[in-house]
């Protein structure tokens, strides 16, 4: 979850790429900048991701003590080093929008502040119609919740490792603001996509994120993410 902020910046080349509507496979995106999250369907790539997720350390969650927002960073601040278009201009969020979005209309005068787009939501299935108007109707979620990093071991971490996970276009998919909302800080144990066919892609996005960042998840959760690609 964790989308806060509406994100507004200046004109610049934010990098990202009109893709197809089911988006890149996980397993053919490993840095995230391709669009969206399609289904893993092959016994091959299927088995691949469980060799993926099971690399994933496990131990208990901690508590949330201390924890807020705060601690990542300015929301979809650009100014973050070593994540994909950091510090290209374009705050995150908008970056977002412009790697997933189709039909993308800019504010006046600016190639970054999407005003309009389509967009197709990985975790419901359905094709959403976005205006900045209504611009909750979309959210960035991320995957690996923040807060969850934080009872995980993040607390622990440098800010500038806390404001990469939270701006790393890996950790981050535009989706149905309403089911994001749903699924708070949850792992995978408690919390999957309510599309069924994409579920082990999103443990697998899960999993790169863990991996990426040295971060461990609950046993449950790991148990959950393997369930979903058997």
């Amino acid at each position: 979850m964790d989308d806060i902020g509406l994100g507004q910046s200046g004109a610049a080349d934010g990098g990202a790429g009109k893709g197809a509507a089911l988006g890149v496979s996980p397993l053919k995106n490993p840095d995230g900048t391709g669009p969206g999250l399609a289904p893993i369907t092959t016994t091959g790539d299927r088995a691949e991701a469980r060799k993926l997720i099971d690399k994933v350390r496990t131990k208990g969650r901690g508590p949330k003590t201390g924890y807020s927002r705060d601690k990542f960073g300015y929301a979809w601040a650009d100014s973050v080093d070593d994540v994909p278009w950091g510090r290209n201009g374009c705050d995150t969020r908008n970056d977002m929008l412009k790697r997933d979005g189709r039909k993308i209309e800019y504010r006046q005068g600016s190639n970054c502040v999407v005003i309009s787009m389509t967009i197709y939501d990985p975790y419901t299935g359905k094709t959403l119609d976005w205006t900045k108007q209504h611009a909750a109707k979309v959210q960035i979620d991320h995957l690996v919740p923040l807060s969850y990093s934080w009872q995980m071991g993040s607390s622990r971490w440098s800010e500038s490792k806390r404001k990469q996970i939270a701006n790393d276009p890996l950790n981050l998919l535009p989706v149905d603001g309403s089911t994001n909302a749903s699924k708070g800080d949850a792992g995978p144990a408690t919390w999957l996509p309510p599309q069924r066919s994409i579920r082990c892609s999103y443990a697998v996005r899960f999993a790169q994120v863990s991996l990426k960042y040295d971060l461990p998840v609950t046993t449950a959760d790991k148990a959950a993410m393997l369930e979903q690609c058997a």
